[in-house]
């Protein structure tokens, strides 16, 4: 079970760093000077990913947890 613990562990690293490039793209977009609008549609896009992100690195905390529990 300690396999699980480290493969839930580079899951959740995956996530967070899905949730770095997030703040990435957004600090970007926000730097571009773009209009109310255009800002508006690049944020609503990065909030798919961000959910994504952030659901990827749930599953890797929960694969660690089980990996405890279950080791």
């Amino acid at each position: 079970m300690g396999n699980l613990v480290w493969i839930g562990a580079l899951v959740a690293l995956g996530g967070v760093a899905g949730l770095v490039w997030c703040v990435l793209l957004v600090l970007r977009a926000r730097r571009a000077g773009l209009s109310d609008a255009e800002l508006r549609a690049r944020l609503q896009r990065v909030v798919a990913y961000n959910l994504g992100a952030l659901l990827v690195s749930a599953l890797g905390l929960m694969l660690v947890v089980l990996g405890i529990l279950l080791g």
